[in-house]
């Protein structure tokens, strides 16, 4: 076996075991396929805007049928893999957002993005944007898809002490470590997922060249 198949085997262990989906894709282009069928077999996103259900007047009660369509978000993705995703959601009736996020911070079902790094070790995925809007994306959304190149995976924390270094020796920027799906044991010592950020994290291991 390869290092690079050993590294992305220990990954995908280490991402199971704190509760995500892992499945390998042959391109980005399935990944997207795979987000968009698991989009369509899920009912619309429950964080909506409350009091639907009351009487309303018809500019509040349009905005309520309007936060019933399914919201896939995937900002910063490239120009020509955005284009097949937006593709892919028009035909399905599903909306595409990637900008604006604050204005869908109640209601996005499938948050997609692609990971700068992972850490075999920990099944781990490193994320390094100075992009609210990708921020945004995965931490609001009720699912979080992630598409991870495995030529990206590295064995440990450590081997990318160099990279960061780099990283944070310019701007100040934003790098983000996601670990699983977001979980509590706050209330009451009880666990419970999705309290700071999406319920499910799905990742996509491409095996690129």
């Amino acid at each position: 076996m390869s290092s690079k198949n050993a590294l992305a085997d220990e990954f995908t262990a280490k991402a199971q075991a704190v509760s995500a989906f892992v499945s390998r894709v042959s391109s980005p282009e399935e990944a997207l396929e795979k987000i968009m069928a698991l989009c369509l077999e899920r009912s619309a996103c429950e964080l909506l805007a409350t009091g639907c259900e009351l009487p309303l007047s018809g500019d509040a009660a349009r905005l309520c049928d309007g936060k019933q369509q399914k919201v896939v978000a995937a900002p910063g993705l490239k120009k020509d893999l955005s284009k097949k995703l937006a593709k892919l959601c028009a035909d399905l009736g599903v909306r595409y957002v990637t900008e604006g996020m604050r204005e869908y911070v109640a209601g996005v079902d499938i948050g997609f993005t692609v990971a700068d790094r992972a850490i075999a070790e920990t099944g781990t995925m490193v994320f390094n944007s100075d992009s609210e809007e990708l921020r945004l994306a995965t931490m609001v959304s009720e699912i979080h898809a992630a598409l991870v190149p495995v030529s990206r995976i590295v064995p440990t924390a450590m081997d990318m002490a160099p990279e960061l270094r780099k990283t944070f020796s310019g701007a100040p920027n934003y790098t983000a470590f996601v670990t699983g799906a977001s979980r509590t044991a706050d209330i009451e010592r009880v666990l419970t997922l999705g309290v700071h950020g999406p319920l499910e994290l799905h990742i996509y291991l491409w095996e690129d060249k």
